[in-house]
């Protein structure tokens, strides 16, 4: 089970997480978790670059290593990065000296100050000993890409529906994304562009 919007508990619960930015700007910050995938992030790529806008990639610094070439275009282009772990562990099944090891190893790669837990799943004493080093992000629209129950066009709804100004908006750059990542994306775009938001970094 998953929340395509941030629930209250969530919130009450990781008091120090961002989960959007100001509600004040029409301004939403698209985030991409788990690449570089050669499948699927040159996509991503190619269509922010069509529409002229910067968005912030979490990073698995395993996918880095695999695929330098894609976190140079990342770079390259303007992009923000963050640290996404170096394995994509779940925080509440690893111990914490393992969780923040991992951590560290994706830092040496990415030299972000931004940090997302994969599954949103951190221990709160992991994320106690990350704070005065990272931004740690979350996000109020998620927009279920990976979910291959749902619809390409469902998930697009998903977004549409529940952006508002300052919302951080979550796909995935990962094989299970792919087909609705790759319908959902052009379309999310358009229609904000057209409602009149701008798009930041985080």
């Amino acid at each position: 089970m998953y929340f395509v919007t941030a629930p209250f508990f969530l919130r009450w619960y990781y008091p120090k997480v961002t989960f959007h930015k100001s509600r004040k700007d029409q301004k939403i910050y698209l985030t991409f978790d788990d690449g570089p995938i050669p499948e699927v992030t040159p996509f991503i790529l190619d269509t922010l670059a069509e529409h002229r806008i910067k968005a912030t990639f979490f990073c698995v610094g395993e996918n880095i290593d695999k695929h330098p070439a894609i976190y140079d275009r990342i770079l390259a282009e303007g992009h923000q990065v963050g640290n996404h772990t170096y394995n994509h562990l779940k925080g509440w099944d690893t111990p914490d000296d393992m969780y923040l090891q991992n951590i560290a190893r994706c830092q040496k790669l990415t030299g972000t100050s931004l940090f997302r837990p994969p599954y949103a799943r951190a221990k709160k004493s992991q994320l106690n000993e990350l704070y005065n080093a990272y931004e740690v992000v979350f996000w109020d629209v998620l927009s279920g890409d990976f979910d291959t129950r749902i619809s390409p066009e469902q998930c697009y709804q998903n977004v549409i529906r529940n952006t508002q100004n300052g919302s951080i908006i979550v796909f995935h750059d990962n094989i299970k994304a792919l087909p609705r990542v790759t319908y959902a994306l052009p379309k999310v775009i358009t229609y904000l562009k057209q409602a009149g938001y701008d798009f930041g970094t985080l």
